[in-house]
């Protein structure tokens, strides 16, 4: 797993030296292709399957740009100047899988917008900080949920982290929030537990939709930016460990 996420992390260090204005999510998309096969992976997410979309994802990396909060697809309308573009890529290799995610600044963005990336960002890195063997994981997410809603901005439901291995989405769960309702799908981190854990944080209102019809992106309600990091991380028995830094 940390080989494949070494593919993964090495993708999107260079979609982040790629994001400037002028560039398309397009263009981000044709060069993580092209590593990802050089390198002996398989795009994760290319072909997946979703009853709400017209067709399977039809690219390696997920590229949302502002109001999109996930699964955006890749396309040719440039990036511009202050916008915000969260890509999210999946590998799998020798049969076990990586995945991770960041959002990127283009060019100079509002101090507004560049907070909403240091909370996001923050969530993970509490979440990294505080898991370890013999905690319960409405214990992380809590947290989490409490970090973000003290920075005045808003976690979205819909949309968790999961499982991770030998297959992209696994058992259990992941949410970056707790309340009553979860209490029976809680459970144990335990050394060997590998989470795909990534935060999704709204400026605005946590409400988010489909763009539309038959589309595969997720888009805020209120049109206002989203922001979503992930790393994959590995229990063991004194901690945690990033199987998506390149280390």
């Amino acid at each position: 797993m940390r080989q494949a996420g070494a593919i993964v992390h090495s993708v999107l260090t260079r979609v982040r030296e790629l994001a400037a204005p002028g560039v398309t999510t397009a263009d981000m998309n044709a060069v993580a292709e092209e590593m990802i096969a050089d390198a002996g992976g398989i795009a994760l997410f290319k072909g997946v399957e979703n009853p709400q979309a017209e067709i399977p994802f039809p690219a390696a990396l997920c590229t949302s740009v502002n109001e999109e909060l996930v699964h955006g697809v890749p396309g040719d309308k440039a990036l511009a100047e202050g916008d915000i573009v969260s890509v999210d890529c999946g590998v799998l290799l020798g049969g076990y899988c990586g995945d991770s995610a960041t959002t990127i600044a283009v060019g100079s963005i509002s101090a507004k917008v560049q907070h909403l990336l240091d909370t996001t960002s923050g969530a993970l890195a509490l979440a990294i900080e505080k898991m370890r063997p013999g905690l319960m994981w409405s214990e992380v997410a809590t947290e989490m949920q409490s970090y973000v809603e003290a920075e005045g901005l808003s976690v979205v439901r819909e949309f968790v982290g999961h499982g991770i291995g030998k297959e992209m989405h696994e058992e259990p769960k992941v949410p970056n929030y707790w309340d009553k309702a979860q209490r029976r799908m809680d459970y144990e981190l335990v050394p060997g537990l590998v989470l795909a854990v990534e935060p999704m944080v709204n400026l605005g209102s946590r409400d988010v939709d489909y763009a539309g019809p038959g589309l595969w992106a997720v888009v805020t309600k209120d049109g206002q930016p989203a922001a979503h990091f992930e790393h994959t991380l590995a229990v063991t028995e004194t901690g945690v460990e990033i199987l998506t830094d390149g280390n």
